[in-house]
């Protein structure tokens, strides 16, 4: 960094290299409030911070990490999720608003005491966030990643929540004779790989390939398989609640009526794309 330049600029110009205007202004913001300690009242009034030389060298690895298009919520090493922090590493997806909205959808709609299984866990967001608003639900999450299960442990540990994570595929598992929830959760890989082209590259190049993305030869292969399972472990009137690809979403409708549920409806999210799909058994 030149002597004598503003923090601010000087990270502003260097992101602005790499990324949008917008972009560059959140993720100088972050940085400056939230990693090197200044306070927001100070950043906006345009305030300048003296680094120490550790300091300088610490912002000069984060720029390094965010022109290799590696996310912030990474190199942060946590992320937002329903206004509570949640650990992330590169096991595991980063959450999305999408999720946080069929999340929600949830909480408005389920029993409080309700058996719950969030099939593909990853950080255990989905889990976590209904085990704490719901202390008297049960709560199960699966995923085929070890290291993805031990994520979902910390974040459970770290904010209190009663969750049981167990490793299982999916494919694979076969349900014990006496084995029932109330309501099954999943957001399981939707994106096929000839959308990989559309990708921005902080996706495509850090975050697991293998909780993206399905083959375009069958792109409903998560969602037959939960939707085989829900007929075993759900009860009469137990809930499937699914993130779906938005170009899918009357086939998925159609599959699983066809398997069987009693009622299919397809939502849209915030932005008027069809996303979620609540069935009935």
């Amino acid at each position: 960094m030149a002597q004598n330049q503003h923090i601010t600029s000087y990270l502003r110009q260097e992101l602005e290299t790499i990324y949008d205007n917008r972009e560059a202004a959140n993720l100088t913001k972050l940085i400056c409030c939230e990693l090197m300690g200044q306070s927001v009242t100070d950043y906006y009034m345009g305030k300048d911070m003296t680094l120490s030389a550790e300091q300088e060298l610490h912002v000069q690895t984060i720029l390094s990490r965010l022109k290799r298009y590696e996310p912030i919520q990474y190199i942060v090493g946590a992320a937002r999720f329903l206004r509570r922090n949640f650990v992330v590493t590169r096991d595991v997806l980063i959450p999305r608003p999408e999720t946080e909205e069929l999340t929600e959808l949830m909480l408005r709609e389920m029993p409080p005491d309700a058996r719950i299984l969030d099939i593909g866990t990853g950080s255990g967001c989905i889990a976590v966030s209904l085990a704490l608003s719901f202390p008297e639900a049960r709560l199960y999450g699966w995923d085929i990643s070890a290291g993805a299960i031990a994520v979902a442990q910390n974040n459970a540990r770290q904010l209190h929540a009663s969750v049981c994570f167990e490793l299982h595929d999916v494919f694979t598992y076969t349900p014990a004779p006496d084995e029932q929830y109330d309501v099954i959760v999943s957001n399981p890989p939707y994106v096929t790989m000839s959308e990989r082209e559309d990708m921005a590259r902080n996706v495509l190049d850090w975050e697991p390939s293998n909780a993206l993305f399905v083959p375009d030869s069958d792109p409903l292969r998560f969602y037959r398989r939960i939707g085989v399972l829900g007929m075993i472990m759900l009860p009469y009137q137990g809930r499937l609640y699914l993130e779906i690809n938005r170009a899918y979403g009357v086939e998925l409708v159609n599959m699983l009526r066809l398997l069987g549920y009693r009622t299919v409806s397809l939502q849209q999210d915030i932005s008027h794309n069809d996303r979620f799909i609540i069935a009935e058994k």
